[in-house]
């Protein structure tokens, strides 16, 4: 019974040696499939415009791929350029390829979707794979007999396939609701950055090794700051009744009628004539007058301390109490005397 077993990969080249172990293994060309991105794979300093080359070997040669993707050509079949609907120009070879140009299923009615379950993969892991073709990673399918498919999963895991689950899981994470074929295809840059988020965990040494890098944690103590309390102090301005007691002094005009009976001195002779006289009465009264003056100063500042902090515990030791019991012999003097300890 056969199966289709699908991987993904974060680099062509790494999906490039997957290609070559499987045929190496004895893996029909024709049942294997490489779909990836052409636009996430090529550097944008190094891609010119191919779209209008006519033959994919052109249009590789225009985008820059080169060994990676473009080594597949010599070993897998249908190698195609192909537009599709959120993922932008594919490049695609084997059974993938066919169909994806294929009637019926190709890029208007059914895209990378529709490819896809065709060829076998279930619809929901379907759109995680094509998820991370058009976030810049390499799609490997082979369709293998069941004696093969452990053989086959071997390899893809010893290139470092990537777990779509769990990678599918962040980008739910992130807000990501399933592969949109009208979604804005990745550029190599865009690629770039999504593939730094990742990283590999393993990195090739030789053919048949590879060093896993150690990784340690140092523990840095240190000191921080942290609230303690507050000092508020606020500033506010109170009335408050105040009385004061002051003399004052008010003058009038007193006014006395005497009766007299003299003769009218000479002076007094010039003074027999009409005319007025005014005496002005004056009094005194309270003037009030505020003067701020500054009776006390608060003065705010900080000062650091330090402190020791005392752990108290209680430790345990043992005692050993020796003592006589009922009547014994006087020591003899000569004896040195017994240690009680």
């Amino acid at each position: 019974m056969a199966k289709t077993i699908v991987g993904v990969f974060d680099t062509a080249a790494e999906a490039q040696a997957v290609v070559r172990d499987l045929t190496a293994a004895g893996v029909a060309r024709d049942h294997i499939s490489v779909m990836a991105s052409r636009d996430t794979q090529a550097d944008d300093a190094d891609r010119t415009d191919a779209q209008g080359d006519s033959t994919a070997d052109d249009a590789l040669r225009g985008m820059g791929v080169g060994a990676a993707l473009g080594g597949v050509g010599g070993l897998l079949v249908g190698l195609a350029v192909l537009p599709i609907p959120g993922l932008g120009p594919v490049i695609a070879a084997g059974p993938l390829a066919a169909t994806l140009a294929g009637a019926g299923v190709g890029a208007v009615t059914g895209g990378a979707i529709g490819a896809l379950t065709h060829v076998g993969v279930p619809e929901e892991h379907a759109h995680h794979y094509a998820e991370a073709v058009r976030r810049g990673g390499t799609l490997v399918t082979v369709h293998a007999d069941e004696a093969m498919t452990s053989q086959v999963m071997g390899v893809m895991n010893r290139h470092h396939a990537v777990d779509v689950s769990e990678r599918a899981a962040q980008w739910r994470a992130e807000g990501w609701k399933g592969y949109d074929a009208n979604a804005k295809a990745y550029t190599a840059a865009e690629a770039a950055r999504e593939r730094g988020l990742y990283g590999a965990t393993l990195r090739d040494v030789k053919p048949g090794q590879v060093a896993i890098p150690v990784i340690e944690e140092k523990l840095s103590v240190g000191k921080r700051e942290v609230d303690a309390g507050a000092v508020r102090v606020t500033n506010r301005v109170v009335e408050q009744p105040v009385e004061q007691q002051v003399r004052l002094r008010d003058e009038h005009v007193k006014v006395e009628r005497r009766a007299v009976d003299r003769p009218a001195g000479p002076g007094e002779v010039t003074a027999f004539r009409e005319g007025t006289l005014e005496f002005k009465e004056t009094a005194e009264e309270p003037v009030v007058a505020k003067t701020a003056r500054v009776v006390e100063e608060v003065v705010i500042g900080k000062e650091t301390t330090e402190r020791t902090e005392t752990v108290r515990d209680t430790v345990k030791h043992t005692e050993v109490k020796v003592e006589d019991v009922g009547a014994r012999r006087p020591q003899d003097p000569a004896s040195p005397p017994r240690s009680t300890r």
